[in-house]
């Protein structure tokens, strides 16, 4: 009996280590969607360093930039954000003026996510079940659709599904998702999938491995002072993109 109170203790501590997926400035793993939410009325304020090779065109393979984002879960199952990434541009629209070193423009965008079902909300081993979007839809400034095809440029349309596992003293997360966007530059129409690890003896860390639809990648998150949420991410093993956010908790 009292094996289980100390596992059932673990298990709760572990998971109040949420991953907050700084490259969209939501909820989810590193690149790839999840179907976890923070507790309600958390806010979150960060930045993130995006390398290049994770940048969807017209960024990929070209420079390196960054992010800035506020985001809020209004209600348990709701959460929304506001998401600007910058650029080294000076039209965003379809002639292209870039200024090499300097970012001169800036990308906004909207993401939500809302919650559907809980995790065993019915029965003992069912997922959570989430829905989202990110960048639904960009125009130009001048009112046409952006040239790079069909929605904004970090577009994605999705639902996850999340369930956690407590193996051993361990707690180990199983995430999938399906992914779908209309760009023709950066497609997104298929399968992403993503083991989370929480140690015990670390309850603060989490260890991520992920495919998000078109790459491997692994990486940590690390919550310190339970407000600086620290994350780290290898893109194909190599390609490193990180950053930081600061989660102020409205509701105790």
């Amino acid at each position: 009996m009292i094996k289980r109170i100390i596992l059932y203790c673990l298990f709760i501590g572990c998971r109040l280590v949420l991953s907050a997926q700084l490259t969209y400035g939501v909820t989810g793993l590193l690149h790839a969607p999840s179907a976890e939410m923070q507790a309600d009325k958390t806010v979150m304020l960060g930045g993130t360093f995006l390398n290049k090779e994770i940048t969807p065109a017209p960024w990929k393979n070209n420079y390196h930039t960054y992010n800035y984002f506020l985001n809020v879960t209004f209600f348990p199952w709701l959460e929304v954000a506001y998401t600007c990434t910058l650029f080294q541009s000076q039209t965003v629209g379809i002639t292209w003026k870039v200024e090499a070193g300097k970012f001169t423009n800036q990308d906004r965008y909207f993401s939500a996510r809302i919650q559907v079902l809980k995790e065993n909300q019915f029965w003992e081993y069912m997922p959570a079940v989430v829905i989202g979007t990110s960048d639904p839809y960009t125009s130009t400034g001048n009112g046409r659709i952006a040239p790079v095809g069909g929605n904004g440029y970090w577009s994605r349309f999705y639902v996850a599904l999340s369930k956690f596992l407590p193996i051993a003293k361990e707690n180990v997360g199983i995430h999938a998702s399906y992914l779908y966007n209309e760009r023709k530059q950066y497609p997104l129409n298929g399968l992403a999938a993503g083991i989370t690890c929480s140690l015990s003896f670390l309850p603060d860390l989490r260890i991520i491995a992920e495919y998000d639809t078109k790459d491997f990648a692994a990486g940590f998150i690390y919550l310190l002072f339970k407000h600086l949420h620290m994350q780290v991410e290898l893109q194909r093993m190599k390609y490193f993109t990180g950053g930081l956010a600061y989660k102020i908790y409205l509701k105790q």
